[in-house]
C-alpha cells in the first residue's frame, strides 16, 4: 500500500544532488513544515510545532529540482511517505521520508517563472503517458495553449 502526502514548508538544507554510478539522479533536502494558527485573544499568528521531513527526488524530477530549489525556498511537495524508526548506540528516533512525485514553489509566498525542459523522457519517467508512449491529444492541446499565451 502506498500512502501519498502533500506538504508545504521551507527548504531547510541546501539540496544535495548526486548521480549514482548507474546514472540515477537523486536530489534530497530537509523540509521544515510549521503549523500556524491565528490566536484571536492575542490578535496575532502563532507558530506551532515544526515537523521535519527528508525529501528525495529521482530521475528527471531530481535534475529539475537541483537547478530550481534552494535553501530557504517555500515549496509544496507531493509524494509517497515512509516512516522509519532508527537507533544507534547513543540515540534513537523516527525519520519521515518523502519520495517526491511532484515538487514546486509555493506560490502563496511569491511568483515563479516556469521553463519547460526538452530532454527526452526515460521509461521510468513516462508512467503518466498512455499506452504506446505518446502524449494524449488533451496533453498536446494544453501544451499548445501554454506556449501560445503571451508572456506577462
Amino acid at each position: 500500500m502506498t500512502d501519498l502526502i502533500s506538504l508545504t514548508g521551507l527548504v531547510a538544507t541546501t539540496p544535495r544532488h548526486i548521480t549514482t554510478s548507474e546514472g540515477l539522479a537523486i536530489t534530497s533536502f530537509r523540509l521544515a513544515s510549521s503549523q500556524r494558527r491565528y490566536d484571536r485573544a492575542a490578535q496575532r499568528w502563532i507558530d506551532g510545532d515544526t515537523n521535519w521531513y527528508t525529501v528525495s527526488a529521482f530521475r528527471g524530477l531530481a535534475q529539475n529540482s537541483a537547478t530550481s530549489i534552494s535553501k530557504g525556498d517555500r515549496v509544496i511537495v507531493t509524494g509517497r511517505v515512509r516512516i522509519r524508526d532508527w537507533e544507534n548506540t547513543d540515540r534513537s528516533g523516527t525519520t519521515v521520508e518523502i519520495e517526491a512525485e511532484s515538487l514546486g514553489h509555493d506560490l502563496t509566498w511569491g511568483t515563479a517563472v516556469y521553463t519547460r525542459t526538452t530532454t527526452s523522457i526515460s521509461a521510468d519517467d513516462a508512467s503518466w503517458l498512455p499506452e504506446g508512449g505518446a502524449p494524449s491529444a488533451e496533453h498536446h492541446a494544453a501544451d499548445a495553449m501554454s506556449t501560445a499565451m503571451p508572456a506577462a
